[in-house]
């Protein structure tokens, strides 16, 4: 459970740093909640642990089947990129620590919005030129730079950087990665998918926006799964408004995701983010019953995950990186809304 009692011993933030393996194991035995902390701890064996690694590496070095495209492999990872002293860094920058989900959801004055509409939009300007710079050839340690650059030209921090440990300053989950991806020395190549997960810390407030770029001739059955999940964010957004069910949003997104016969991924979440990285309320992006409603002036994110294939995750020995268990491809799209008296405003686009 994580922000609220329904999601006892199951979900997780999109970017809270805690840690799952293989999802043989049904998760009320990888995790167990402390009513107080918002967040799970791991509790699995060291053999267990193990074991699920060297059955998943063993795996991951076969060639996928009926595709030319090979399994994601881990690159070079380079050290992480110095933030000027002058630019103020989030309060967990200086603990390896995951923080959690805070309680209590982001609802903010005047003052708070316009704030959050300028981490939002500098977030989307960022996203923006990230995305132009995807073409075969190029590596996701060369967009982390030019993204950590852009960021701190503009007085900004990086969020993900030392969130919880993380080492970069932006996510890139390539084809089969679900999401937490780090930036590293492996070329795209033509006919990728990557998607590139954004959050800046601009004067107090945390913007947060991703989106899901083709890197040169994609396939049909890959633009295809990125539309859709492109159009559940957008189907999902449409709905929200002050007093409308959070539950509302996971049946939005899990009904046109059906049609296509894609999978959801359940175990990554959306969450308020404003003054801190994640707050209530956990947003999930299925079918759910959970409780509670949406506040005039609240801002969270929606960040739904798609697959083509299995939709469980598998996370690889360095803590972070989430790929299917099947190796098939994933897409994901978010945004940071604010809810507004006659809806919701997109707070993350240019």
């Amino acid at each position: 459970m994580v922000g609220s009692a329904a999601l006892q011993h199951r979900f997780i933030s999109s970017f809270v740093g805690d840690r799952f393996l293989h999802p043989s194991q049904p998760f009320h035995q990888i995790f167990r909640y402390h009513p107080g902390r918002k967040h799970v701890v791991m509790q699995l064996s060291r053999t267990l642990s193990v074991l699920s690694n060297l059955l998943f590496n063993k795996r991951n070095l076969d060639d996928l089947p009926n595709s030319r495209r090979k399994r994601l492999r881990p690159g070079k990872v380079s050290p992480r990129r110095p933030v000027p002293a002058h630019i103020p860094r989030p309060p967990y920058v200086n603990s390896r620590k995951p923080p959690g989900i805070a309680s209590g959801p982001e609802v903010h004055d005047e003052s708070g919005i316009e704030c959050m509409r300028a981490s939002g939009r500098l977030a989307a300007q960022v996203l923006e030129y990230a995305g132009t710079l995807v073409k075969p050839g190029i590596t996701t340690d060369e967009i982390d730079e030019a993204v950590h650059q852009m960021i701190i030209d503009n007085d900004a921090y990086p969020s993900p950087l030392s969130y919880g440990g993380f080492p970069k300053s932006v996510c890139t989950s390539v084809n089969e990665c679900i999401c937490h991806g780090i930036p590293d020395s492996r070329p795209l190549e033509d006919g990728d998918i990557i998607n590139i997960d954004v959050t800046v810390y601009l004067n107090g407030y945390h913007g947060d926006t991703s989106a899901t770029f083709f890197c040169g001739d994609v396939d049909d059955e890959a633009k295809k799964l990125v539309q859709v999940t492109k159009e559940c964010l957008h189907k999902a957004i449409s709905i929200c408004g002050p007093g409308v069910e959070y539950n509302k949003i996971g049946r939005t997104i899990q009904n046109h995701a059906d049609k296509y016969h894609y999978g959801v991924v359940r175990e990554f979440v959306g969450h308020g983010v404003g003054r801190v990285f994640h707050a209530d309320p956990v947003i999930l992006h299925f079918r759910n019953n959970d409780s509670g409603h949406m506040m005039l002036n609240q801002t969270f994110t929606i960040e739904p995950m798609l697959t083509i294939g299995s939709s469980n995750p598998v996370i690889w020995d360095d803590n972070w990186t989430v790929v299917t268990e099947d190796g098939s491809l994933s897409a994901q799209f978010e945004h940071t809304i604010l809810i507004t008296p006659n809806g919701a405003e997109i707070m993350t686009q240019c």
